[in-house]
């Protein structure tokens, strides 16, 4: 499951990023109150800060783990501490979907950013959140077999080539043994 939300979460960042490479960036100026809006809207539907959601309860494990190595008769003192902090600190996560709207509305459009929050808000762009790590996976394995198979295909015929070549300059020279083409490349 946590593999299938961290394919899920590249798709999402995949595709956005693909928007962007298209998208015609605009500057910190221009963006208003409406354009921030509609960039927070963007950045909620296709989940772009939810690769970031364990970042402090992470850091508070680590830390608590830590401090209780050092100091094992205060557990539960540091157990209680860190988690209190962790806490109080949880509201700065509005601070970073704030700088991730930020860096929507510098580069898409308000209307833009309208279109992408309706598109991954409609059923179809729910469904490529959900199914696009999956596609992903196919499209890699795909991609691998065509790559091995190309390149073997490659290696046979450039072999094939040389071999003739070699067989119509030299005709008294001994033939190259069948099968002594190179070996296609190994990834």
């Amino acid at each position: 499951m946590m593999l299938h939300n961290r394919v899920r979460r590249f798709s999402a960042i995949l595709a956005a990023s693909a928007v962007f490479a298209l998208s015609s960036p605009a500057s910190s100026q221009d963006v208003t109150d409406g354009h921030l809006k509609a960039a927070r809207a963007a950045v909620a539907a296709i989940h772009a800060t939810d690769p970031f959601d364990n970042i402090l309860p992470q850091a508070a494990a680590a830390l608590q783990q830590q401090l209780i190595q050092k100091n094992p008769d205060m557990q539960e003192l540091i157990g209680r501490t860190v988690s209190e902090k962790a806490l109080a600190l949880a509201s700065r996560r509005a601070d970073l979907e704030k700088e991730a709207a930020m860096a929507y509305a510098k580069v898409f459009s308000e209307k833009e950013l309208t279109e992408i929050a309706a598109f991954y808000n409609s059923d179809s762009g729910k469904k490529l959140l959900d199914s696009g790590p999956a596609v992903t996976r196919d499209l890699l394995k795909a991609a691998d077999i065509w790559q091995n198979g190309v390149a073997r295909d490659l290696a046979q015929q450039v072999g094939e080539t040389l071999a003739a070549a070699a067989k119509a300059t030299a005709p008294n020279a001994a033939a190259p043994a069948a099968g002594t083409e190179p070996e296609a490349p190994k990834n």
